[in-house]
């Protein structure tokens, strides 16, 4: 079976990729055999508290907080992005590599969205919910576990998975829908014991005319594929959420294989969404 794309890889001109390489990722695509990738840099502006202790604590985003704690991530440079992806794109004629972006919280910054988007071309953009209000701040799920119910963290994600595919934001992907399940206190996840929230938003999504990801950074219950399609989901793409060379394409073997085992068929290029006829 031929890989798909990844639509999901992040390079050195996203803040948190620390050990990113654009170029050192292109190759590993050849290697493995990719036929396309989309870089799709993290764009985000929700300021959180830097965690100081415990497993998430990060001497780097400790070090660039404010005085009161917060962590706001740097900008993002649109210029010096699109121009290192044109270097690539002549240094490796042989892969497809699209531009994008990985918009965190876009019905909370449609503005600032498209502020960038004006700077483009963007050929693939993803919408994604990582950060949750939390008191007076907001924060990711890992932040919040450990205070607050597991159970209600995940029902309220889904939730406001919810307000964000009802947006009119101009993403047409919908990144990691089981982002909490990365930080699940007490493993295993039980997915049906969450059928209810998990079927509301991706039925929103599939009505949006989005498509959903699947993303492989953990893989993505076969069960919420199942769901997708009973809710009307037509299109998947395919992300590893590499923040580093190495982990491009990881799984993609395996999510291709489950894709294809409900109903999806890759398209007309090798970049296209998977897709299922009626």
């Amino acid at each position: 079976m031929a890989l798909p794309a990844d639509s999901h890889v992040h390079s050195e001109w996203s803040w948190d990729a620390v050990r990113g390489s654009m170029e050192r990722t292109c190759a590993r695509a050849i290697e493995i055999g990719l036929p396309a990738l989309a870089f799709t840099e993290h764009v985000d502006h929700h300021s959180w508290p830097a965690p100081v202790d415990g497993p998430y604590a990060n001497d780097r985003i400790t070090a660039a907080a404010d005085p009161a704690g917060l962590f706001t991530p740097p900008a993002f440079d649109a210029a010096g992005y699109l121009a290192a992806v044109e270097r690539c794109r002549e240094r490796f004629p042989g892969l497809h590599i699209l531009t994008g972006l990985e918009m965190g919280e876009p019905h909370r910054f449609g503005g600032e969205l498209s502020k960038i988007l004006a700077t483009g071309p963007f050929d693939r953009v993803l919408g994604s919910l990582h950060c949750l209000p939390d008191g007076d701040h907001y924060a990711e799920p890992w932040g919040i576990f450990p205070h607050r119910d597991p159970a209600e963290v995940v029902r309220e994600y889904l939730a406001e998975v919810i307000r964000l595919v009802s947006t009119t934001g101009d993403f047409v992907v919908l990144a990691h829908i089981d982002y909490p399940v990365r930080f699940w206190p007490d493993p295993p996840f039980d997915v049906a014991a969450f059928e209810e929230e998990f079927r509301a938003a991706l039925r929103a999504t599939a009505r949006s005319g989005r498509a959903l990801e699947i993303n492989t950074r953990l893989p993505l219950h076969a069960t919420i594929l199942d769901w997708w399609r009973d809710e009307g989901g037509r299109a998947v793409s395919f992300g590893s959420d590499a923040h580093f060379p190495e982990a491009v394409g990881l799984g993609f073997r395996e999510a291709a294989a489950m894709a294809e085992a409900y109903g999806f068929r890759p398209g007309d290029t090798p970049y296209d969404f998977w897709r299922r006829s009626l």
